[in-house]
Parts: structure tokens; C-alpha cells; sequence
């Protein structure tokens, strides 16, 4: 199965996960679904100090700038697949 089939499944199976994921791998799965669909992360950080989700969804993606969609699509998919025990 091509890599982007293999990608969508990944993401109908994450959604129907037997336990839902911590909070931890849930920032991992966003930051790769984004960097997977969007590429790099633009713009600035949030400023503001109290938004704690948003500057940890930022820093996350952030972090994976210049991965290639294909290299974290595939790791998204590993990580659906570890999570559902596969």
C-alpha cells in the first residue's frame, strides 16, 4: 500500500484507539499529522505566557522542522501502529 494510504488509515485508526493516548503522544501525533500535511511551522511563537497548549503545539511541530512529509507520515504511522499494538 502507497505511503499516503498507508498515512490515511493511520488517521481514521488513531481515532478510534482503544485508550485514548496521553497528552504526551497526543503532541506527537498532532506535530507529525502537521508537519506531514503542512510542512514547516511558520510564523511566531505564542507570546502569550499563559497559553500553555498552544506554545507546546508550536514547539512541537517546531521541532521537526525540515523532516520531509514522507519521513513523518511514516512515523506517524509507526506510532498509530505501536499504539494500537500492531
Amino acid at each position: 500500500m502507497p505511503l499516503k494510504e498507508q498515512f490515511e488509515k493511520a488517521i481514521t485508526d488513531s481515532k478510534s484507539l482503544t485508550e485514548k493516548p496521553g497528552n504526551n503522544i497526543l503532541l506527537q501525533l498532532y506535530s507529525l499529522f502537521k508537519q506531514s500535511t503542512e510542512g514547516d511551522i511558520s510564523g511566531e511563537a505564542p507570546s502569550n505566557p499563559f497559553d500553555f497548549v498552544n506554545k507546546a503545539k508550536y514547539d512541537a511541530w517546531a521541532a521537526l522542522k525540515g523532516k520531509s512529509s514522507e519521513e513523518t507520515m511514516q512515523q506517524y504511522i509507526d506510532l498509530v501502529n505501536k499504539l494500537k499494538g500492531a
